[in-house]
């Protein structure tokens, strides 16, 4: 989506775009929501959503409804929008407070927010309520970043392990979260994300695939032709990129001439962020966070996507900005400027990426060759392949 160059950096391997199927097929679609969306850490929301106990939101993850919360200890809590009883999603609400519990609408089977199960009307006596606790989901929390794992539950609350020293836990046998960011928490940590509070939330449709949108923000030989107003303040083939990453791929890009952040007229109507030094005032940082998480650290602010497949040809994303709440307590405080910037770059790649979808679904589309300069790209292609014959 957004712009990531990859003129230096990963090593080029002559290679060709992916065949259709990985673009049009339900059931390549149904295997790779499994094997992305339900064994990885998926980027779910932002800690200060749930700041206090009984604070909710939901997420839909792979046909699953999950619900995120903080109990009364401050440990997040994750689980099933499942009620033990005969089955009934509880929470209809996106988002919303617990009133000191959690409460299934049906037959009132109530739950602590820890997940155990303090009420079920009309039970026999010798009923054990200690075996229908909810069954938890893996969270854990980066940077004020959230993350979910499926694959990180072991089925109920009895066996979460202790809280991690972060407020966190991690109920299962999954990789962690760390081992999956590897060194992205050092590499980002001068930006002091978890400072950072959300000012405006805008969310979209686009009818395309999950994998256009994460190949369209990795690479910028698109912008000179498809973002003039982006291309007036950034160079393209500026910056430098890492090589792809088991949990993350992304770079760098450099401002042009007088520009100081990617606003609408370049000009930076903000301090710095705390903690940048001079350089990397210079410019931005574009990675994808495997699967679904798009980061965009600028000198002033914080961008973030959230990709949520809703079919082979469909996904939802979530787009917030992000700013340090000692500017947004400024009298004088003025975002707009990089909403609208973003907002007007977000549609145009969401049409791009609508156009390629029709595109790829034609019987005359053929896989067709990488350059050198989208070795990002190619490398991405790479890993779903590699990850679907594992």
């Amino acid at each position: 989506m957004n712009p990531t160059n990859t003129t230096s950096g990963p090593t080029f391997t002559a290679q060709k775009t992916l065949p259709a199927r990985y673009y049009i097929d339900p059931e390549n679609f149904r295997r790779e929501i499994e094997s992305f969306f339900c064994k990885m850490w998926i980027g779910a929301g932002r800690s200060e959503q749930v700041a206090h106990a009984g604070d909710f939101f939901l997420r839909e993850i792979a046909g699953e409804s999950i619900v995120v919360t903080r109990d009364v200890g401050g440990v997040l809590r994750a689980f099933y929008n499942v009620c033990r009883h005969r089955g009934t999603r509880m929470c209809r609400e996106a988002e919303g407070k617990f009133a000191g519990r959690i409460q299934c609408p049906y037959h009132g089977w109530t739950y602590g927010l820890d997940g155990r199960l303090l009420g079920a009307p009309h039970m026999e006596a010798d009923f054990r309520h200690e075996e229908y606790p909810l069954h938890a989901v893996g969270i854990e929390e980066w940077d004020g970043h959230l993350f979910l794992n499926l694959d990180a539950g072991r089925g109920d609350t009895r066996d979460r392990e202790a809280p991690r020293h972060d407020g966190s836990s991690n109920a299962g046998q999954a990789q962690t979260l760390a081992g999956q960011l590897g060194d992205l928490p050092q590499k980002f940590a001068p930006w002091r994300m978890q400072d950072l509070r959300l000012h405006r939330r805008i969310e979209y449709d686009v009818a395309a695939n999950w994998k256009l949108i994460v190949t369209n923000y990795n690479e910028c030989l698109h912008c000179p032709v498809l973002h003039p107003m982006l291309s007036r303040i950034s160079d393209y083939l500026s910056g430098e990129n890492d090589e792809l990453q088991p949990g993350y791929m992304g770079g760098s890009m450099e401002f042009r001439e007088a520009a100081e952040t990617m606003s609408t007229d370049g000009k930076r109507r903000r301090a710095f962020l705390p903690g940048l030094g001079e350089e990397r005032c210079k410019q931005v940082l574009y990675y994808t966070v495997f699967p679904n998480l798009l980061v965009s650290l600028h000198p002033d602010y914080m961008m973030t996507h959230t990709l949520w497949p809703q079919g082979v040809d469909r996904t939802h994303v979530v787009c917030e900005w992000h700013f340090h709440p000692d500017e947004m307590a400024k009298a004088d405080f003025y975002a707009e400027d990089a909403v609208e910037f973003w907002d007007v770059t977000n549609r145009e790649d969401w049409g791009i990426s609508e156009l390629s979808q029709k595109g790829i679904s034609s019987r005359a589309y053929t896989p067709g060759p990488y350059s050198r300069q989208e070795g990002l790209p190619a490398a991405f292609d790479r890993m779903i392949v590699e990850r679907e014959g594992r």
